[in-house]
């Protein structure tokens, strides 16, 4: 073994997650689970039946095809098409993941190479880092600021260079609940085009945005060719234990990401797969329903969480809310949050793990609100007391 670290130096510091440690202190503790994004209740019922009923017709218990079950691509397609007005072949532009986590990671193996370097939004999604840093790329971070943590598109311009390879953009943004304006996908689109860049496109919470529109970036001219616009089923349909997850992108391009997809989990989620073809041709009640039922619970814990002292910015989009704990007389949001479960019986995330400049994130800490009415109201008022 030699002198050398076992583990790839690509991956140094990238060990355990953070909601792997405040989840394990959850059950440890017996507190109220706010930081991982997972809802306590099921999807639809007639979802859940269906996977049932693909078990006991033998659909999907053996190796599904490589590119996902035909049905779902369809659906998939067919979901671009209905809400936003995008048109792409099932066979040859839909590709089907283990959600959007390896989707992510397909698409930054595929398409980087060291040295590339890839602009992202910080606070990261977690897996952003780790999957640039398994491609040999360099992350150069484009930093969102409370309390409104919109893009700096000058600065994004400017941070353009030789080497940059790839935008990574998550809208809804994850952890902060951001959502891009249309002028700001319109000046972002314009950045790839002007500098020949490709982008990839993490929109999982799609149909979870409460103030503003989601438009995906791929819809917008100059960009069909250049955008891997990923998403899944799991935020949507509370399932997200299923992992399914999807890929949208010209012939090309998800042939690339196809190429590494396969030599990653190959395929999984068979019976899951046909279930969520039907989970996306439930009618435009559910996504309104299912949208107005979380922007409820979002306003529910938000109150709260003010009443506690927390300063508070609402987000626009996603399952979770970004705080501020300075006014609470706290300087550190991960020693906050490892002493929180014992102080208050609720668990919560430290934002400043997803930063490069963990200053700019020192005081910040989410909550999921993703849960039931009374278990927010339980949290709330554990805060409080």
């Amino acid at each position: 073994m030699r002198d050398r670290p076992l583990l790839n130096r690509r991956l140094d510091g990238l060990g355990t997650t953070i909601f792997a440690e405040m989840s394990a202190l959850a059950l440890s503790t017996g507190a109220i689970n706010l930081g991982q994004g997972f809802p306590d209740t099921d999807g639809p019922e007639s979802v859940r039946e269906a996977a049932v009923r693909a078990l006991r017709d033998g659909r999907g218990n053996q190796y599904p095809p490589g590119p996902g079950v035909p049905e779902l691509r369809r659906a998939v397609a067919d979901h671009q098409r209905r809400f936003y007005g995008l048109d792409f072949d099932p066979d040859t532009e839909v590709l089907v993941t283990a959600g959007a986590t390896e989707a992510i990671a397909a698409a930054m193996l595929a398409l980087l190479e060291p040295g590339d370097e890839v602009i992202a939004f910080e606070p990261f999604y977690d897996s952003y880092a780790a999957c640039i840093a398994m491609a040999g790329a360099v992350r150069v971070p484009l930093t969102l600021r409370a309390p409104d943590f919109r893009p700096d598109l000058d600065a994004l311009r400017a941070a353009v260079t030789p080497r940059t390879r790839l935008l990574l953009l998550n809208s809804p943004h994850n952890p902060t609940g951001m959502v891009l304006t249309p002028a700001e996908l319109t000046e972002i689109a314009a950045i790839a085009v002007d500098h020949d860049l490709l982008v990839v496109t993490d929109e999982v919470y799609e149909h979870l945005v409460f103030d503003g529109v989601h438009t995906p970036l791929i819809s917008l001219p100059g960009m069909r060719d250049r955008t891997v616009s990923i998403s899944s089923a799991g935020k949507t349909f509370s399932f997200t234990g299923w992992k399914v997850g999807w890929v949208t992108a010209s012939a090309p391009l998800l042939a690339a990401v196809r190429t590494t997809k396969q030599f990653l989990t190959y395929v999984a989620s068979g019976p899951f797969q046909y279930a969520i073809a039907e989970a996306l041709r439930l009618p435009d009640a559910y996504f309104t329903a299912f949208r107005d039922d979380l922007q409820t619970k979002r306003d529910l814990l938000a109150d709260g969480l003010t009443a506690a002292g927390f300063e508070v910015y609402r987000p626009q989009g996603t399952y979770f809310i970004t705080t501020d704990i300075a006014a609470l007389g706290e300087k550190d949001a991960l020693t906050f949050c490892r002493a929180l479960p014992e102080r208050c019986g609720v668990v919560a995330v430290p934002n400043s793990v997803f930063y490069d400049h963990p200053t700019a994130g020192r005081t910040q800490v989410r909550f999921a609100f993703c849960k039931r009415q009374d278990v927010l109201k339980e949290a709330a008022a554990r805060l409080h007391g």
